[in-house]
């Protein structure tokens, strides 16, 4: 059930505009202060975490791991994503809540 809500909502938020996909999307909402939650694909490359580790500030946006790879995100939104920023916070606490987040 909860697998299909968070594939639901992604989906949502995409189709509303409301997902910066790629590093370098996710770095520029980020730096704008749009960014109201990181997700990565439970496969992205160690080297790209790290990357996100050191570019989101400690108060900035959550980042969460995503229970799809970047092949599932492909056939879920129709591109490859490594990584995504969720600009919208009711979208991002829809994702989180499907995550099994408070």
């Amino acid at each position: 059930m909860e697998q299909t809500r968070l594939t639901g909502t992604l989906t949502m938020c995409r189709r509303a505009g409301r997902l910066a996909v790629g590093y370098d999307q996710v770095k520029e909402s980020v730096q704008k202060g749009n960014a109201c939650l990181i997700l990565l694909a439970q496969d992205v490359s160690p080297k790209t975490a790290e990357r996100i580790r050191h570019l989101v500030p400690p108060e900035g946006p959550p980042a969460r791991t995503l229970p799809f790879s970047m092949d599932e995100m492909e056939q879920l939104l129709r591109k490859r994503i490594g990584v995504a920023a969720v600009t919208d916070p009711g979208f991002a606490g829809s994702l989180q809540k499907a995550l099994g987040e408070p």
